[in-house]
């Protein structure tokens, strides 16, 4: 898909959301390959982008509030303040994808694969990561206030000075995982593998 359809795409689905769904369409990316596409700033709350291929795309900025991103490829996209709150990146790939700052709460990213992805700073209070793979993610400094990581993979994890108050981490592997300075008050930690 070429910047001409992608940008007649995201004009139609301004009208869509200014229009309140009366007027144009909502943008759907489904199965679409956007490999390495430049987004940034690009406004998709409420898009469809479901198994998109985003591997390596510019999405510093984008808004992606209540998006559909299930099964998506967004492997070493660069997602740095972005906009991802309430959605649904159930399956997604964020291999080594950057999520500096990034907003993420109370999105679904159950099953999600984030190994060695920077969620530095990232917002992810009552996000969903069941099951997630973490394996090498740095989450420094990142709030994950009322998150659940049941099951999760937190192998070499680095939580140093994160927030995980009321952090459910039931059954979660926390193997060599660094939680130095880490926030843990009323964190559920039953069953998991520190």
């Amino acid at each position: 898909m070429n910047s001409e359809e992608i940008k007649k795409i995201l004009d139609q689905h301004k009208l869509w959301l200014e229009s309140d769904s009366e007027k144009g369409e909502r943008a759907n990316f489904e199965n679409v390959n956007l490999f390495e596409a430049n987004l940034e700033y690009a406004n998709l709350e409420k898009a469809n982008l479901k198994e998109t291929n985003l591997k390596g795309a510019n999405l510093i900025w984008v808004n992606l509030e209540g998006a559909n991103l299930e099964g998506a490829n967004l492997s070493l996209a660069n997602l740095s303040r972005a906009n991802l709150k309430g959605a649904n990146l159930v399956w997604v790939n964020l291999e080594g994808a950057n999520l500096e700052r990034t907003n993420l709460s109370g999105a679904n990213l159950t099953l999600a694969n984030l190994e060695k992805a920077n969620l530095k700073e990232a917002i992810l209070i009552d996000a969903h990561l069941k099951g997630a793979n973490l394996i090498l993610a740095n989450l420094t400094l990142t709030n994950l206030q009322g998150a659940n990581l049941t099951l999760a993979n937190l192998t070499l994890v680095n939580f140093e000075k994160a927030n995980l108050e009321k952090a459910n981490l039931k059954e979660a592997i926390l193997t060599l995982a660094n939680l130095t300075g880490a926030n843990l008050k009323e964190a559920n930690l039953a069953g998991a593998n520190l």
